[in-house]
């Protein structure tokens, strides 16, 4: 198993994920000659991809799908009423839908898409398991439910979203109106409720967690560690091991 964040952040998101039977990408934000790019930088040719699956229709999440997908010829996976709502982008790409709720097997990998909120049509969370183990993936929350918590008990690998510092957001430049999307229930975890989740979902076999969708403007990488690592410091805990997501080169990668 192998992950790695290729972007995180409000101008482009994807994540690579590989397992012994499939290479994915989660999302596909960049460009489609950028996302090529960060793959090459940790040793993988995108011709080898397998598929596209989709959170949801956001354009930070699907600049490039379908032109991967067709240039690839590989399907993108998505949910129906997602698949929909971002026809325009995907055009005449093969296509795997699935439905929120019903897990569903994809080269020899079980992935089980879950709602999560956010103001997107049908956006969605995955476990996803192979024989290697399971990870999580969750960014995008307005909140994290319960429903989201007992999808990402158990696993592996967690990716997971610390969108902004609360103090940044309220203190900075964005309107009124936007700093409250962000903190509804269908906009963004902010670092202290990224702790909070990644803290209910500590186990013993808990190796990697990726810290994703930071905010450049609303958000400092050392304050969405700080979070994370005192969490683990107030649990006496040396792990797992933190990976931090950010707009402009790729990750560390995650290897089990």
């Amino acid at each position: 198993m192998r992950l790695s964040l290729l972007a995180s952040g409000s101008k482009g998101n994807s994540l690579f994920l590989e397992t012994d039977s499939c290479r994915l990408l989660i999302d596909a934000g960049l460009s489609g000659r950028e996302t090529a790019i960060r793959l090459a930088s940790i040793g993988v040719d995108a011709a080898t991809l397998d598929g596209i699956l989709v959170t949801h229709e956001h354009t930070d999440h699907i600049r490039s799908v379908g032109t991967l997908a067709r240039r690839l010829k590989i399907p993108v996976l998505g949910s129906s009423r997602m698949l929909q709502a971002a026809h325009h982008v995907i055009g005449k790409a093969e296509l795997v839908e699935f439905e929120a709720g019903v897990p569903f097997v994809f080269k020899g990998v079980s992935i089980d898409p879950f709602p999560v909120t956010h103001d997107a049509c049908d956006p969605v969370g995955f476990r996803i398991e192979s024989g290697e183990g399971c990870i999580g993936f969750a960014t995008d929350l307005g909140i994290a439910t319960r429903l989201t918590q007992e999808k990402l008990k158990g696993c592996r690998a967690l990716v997971l979203e610390f969108n902004h510092d609360e103090q940044m957001l309220q203190d900075g430049p964005y309107p009124w109106h936007l700093k409250q999307r962000i903190r509804s229930r269908h906009g963004h975890l902010s670092n202290e409720e990224g702790a909070n989740l990644l803290e209910e979902l500590l186990h013993g076999d808990l190796q990697g967690v990726f810290l994703s969708h930071l905010s450049e403007v609303n958000n400092d990488p050392a304050l969405a560690l700080s979070a994370a690592r005192g969490l683990l410091d107030r649990q006496n805990l040396c792990g797992p091991d933190l990976f931090l997501g950010c707009q402009h080169q790729v990750s560390g990668v995650f290897s089990a």
